[in-house]
């Protein structure tokens, strides 16, 4: 064993994976041979998903997957180099085109996955001298972001305006300071406070940034996200968003006015440097964002079945936070608990996802509870029928 191998074998996360396994908790990479839908097979079992960020079941949508086939028919499985050089489609065009006009920008440009468009922008729109203040529990793409750019990076407390409002204002006033947050937070499902986030932004002449993954296709106007919601999009500089959740396959984009636009398609590495995403993925989400518009039944489902379950998780003593969308989690605080409460729900036909460090705080451990527009009422008093058994069985409520 090489001294790398040996070091790793002794990391603390590897250490803990044995453990969970040596006791038949290990709760990841299970294995799904089924579609994305609100009911899945894992080892020939049907069981109900409730652990998915396809809030708008668009992933098995007839007329998104035609659409992916028929642009392999056209153009092939892969653009075979990046948007910089040869991989860039005509197709490449009319998506941005669409995106931009969707989330009400100037111009959008299209990374390959959500995690590089974050990674992307914030590693190349500031530099030194520049800030980035940041929510401490933005997501990873944004830490890692932030990580690579060579501003100053600084944190405030989660969705805290006083402890935002004390960063900046210890921050030279001719600064660029960029506020990034997530619209809607990816574990617990609160809404950043948008309002006051622009309003001290525009106080301390800073811009702001906002990951719109969690929000778009949930929030505003026909899904247009939180920007929207808030009716905001104008003074919000740049807007992030990724195709993974509501927008049924893979990729990202970064949208903003043409100056920002046209300096990361000629700055931002991961988007010189890495291949277009494929066809099949662009043409599903310009189908996609076609159907959002088109079948507006699938929001109004996605809100009637997040409402009915928050007031019933609530109703039965469940501890679920502040959050207000289609993510719900409910603490358990413990991580082995989480593990084994999590086993025990596949166990009988439930899908969540535990949250653990470092996607959380280590005394916030959770289960994520994630809704999708194809939901019906009984799968979810089903779901929430065995979960009132389970925590309760554990005595995590009473």
């Amino acid at each position: 064993m090489s001294r790398l191998s040996e070091k790793l074998a002794k990391a603390p996360l590897l250490e803990e994976e044995r453990q969970t396994k040596a006791i038949g908790v290990y709760p990841y990479f299970r294995a799904i041979s089924s579609d994305q839908d609100s009911e899945v097979t894992i080892n020939g079992k049907k069981v109900l998903m409730f652990g998915s960020n396809s809030y708008l079941g668009l992933t098995n949508h007839p007329k998104v997957k035609q659409a992916g086939i028929e642009a392999i028919k056209k153009y092939g499985t892969g653009c075979a180099g990046s948007p910089f050089l040869n991989g860039y489609m005509d197709i490449h065009v009319e998506l941005e085109e669409k995106l931009a006009s969707f989330v009400g920008k100037q111009k959008s440009i299209i990374y390959s996955t959500g995690f590089q468009s974050n990674l992307g922008a914030l590693s190349s729109i500031v530099s030194r001298g520049d800030y980035i203040i940041c929510d401490e529990r933005d997501h990873a793409s944004i830490v890692d972001g932030r990580r690579l750019s060579f501003a100053t990076t600084l944190k405030f407390k989660h969705n805290d305006m006083s402890s935002l409002e004390d960063v900046l204002k210890k921050l030279p006033a001719d600064a660029i300071k960029l506020i990034v947050v997530d619209g809607v937070f990816s574990m617990e499902g609160d809404i950043a406070p948008l309002p006051d986030i622009v309003f001290l932004s525009e106080k301390y002449g800073g811009s702001v940034y906002v990951d719109e993954a969690h929000s778009l296709g949930v929030l505003g106007k026909e899904g247009r996200g939180v920007c929207n919601h808030f009716g905001l999009t104008d003074r919000v500089d740049i807007i992030m968003g990724t195709f993974s959740k509501s927008l049924a396959t893979i990729g990202g984009f970064v949208a903003a006015d043409n100056d920002i636009m046209d300096f990361l398609r000629h700055h931002s590495r991961p988007y010189i440097f890495s291949a277009s995403i494929s066809p099949a993925a662009t043409a599903s989400v310009l189908k996609a964002l076609e159907i959002i518009t088109s079948e507006p039944e699938r929001l109004d489902n996605l809100w009637a079945m997040t409402n009915y379950s928050l007031k019933t998780f609530r109703d039965f003593g469940f501890e679920i936070g502040p959050t207000q969308t289609p993510i719900i989690p409910l603490y358990i605080r413990d991580m082995r608990k989480t593990f084994t409460v999590t086993r025990d729900l596949l166990d009988k036909g439930i899908f969540v996802s535990p949250v653990i460090p470092p996607a959380c705080a280590p005394e916030d451990t959770l289960i994520r509870f994630a809704l999708m527009a194809t939901h019906t009422k009984e799968q979810v008093d089903r779901a929430i029928e065995v979960l009132v058994e389970v925590f309760r069985k554990y005595d995590i409520i009473k």
